[in-house]
């Protein structure tokens, strides 16, 4: 990755917020397969790190975060570690995939839309105008009148 690139994504990740933080258990493969779920999501994410109880560097957690995931560290500032993945849709489906065979389930069938009240009437009414407007209006004119 070129040094400009580095930096654009810099300037992306300026105003985002951490999403995960590391303290005094470390790193566990929970937190790993959840970064790596969210950087199939987003691409470009922060980690901080509490400086107080965490058992390494920042930099230590980068690089032992990057190797795993597949990602490349783009800055290390004070407690916050700022991680880039490129999203790879055929490597995100394939997960979906396996997860869903390993749970055994199909996958998931189109949702019913459940409608509410007012919607119902609202296309109750509207059935009604359209039968009396089949039916020739709805009052029967009188004879005479021109």
């Amino acid at each position: 990755m070129t040094s400009k690139e580095r930096a654009e994504l810099r300037a992306k990740a300026n105003p985002l917020e951490p999403i995960f933080q590391i303290g005094k258990e470390g790193i566990s493969d929970n937190l790993i397969a959840q970064l790596d779920d969210a950087l199939d999501a987003r691409e470009l994410l922060k980690v901080r790190v509490h400086l107080e109880t965490a058992p390494k560097t920042p930099r230590e957690f980068a690089d032992e975060l990057a190797k795993p995931l597949g990602a490349e560290v783009i800055q290390v500032i004070g407690g916050v570690i700022v991680l880039y993945r490129k999203a790879d849709k055929e490597k995100i489906n394939q997960k979906k995939q396996e997860r869903l065979k390993a749970q055994g389930k199909k996958p998931a069938k189109k949702q019913v839309k459940i409608k509410g009240l007012r919607q119902r009437q609202r296309e109750a009414e509207a059935a009604s105008q359209r039968a009396k407007a089949k039916r020739g209006g709805g009052r029967p004119s009188r004879g005479g009148r021109g």
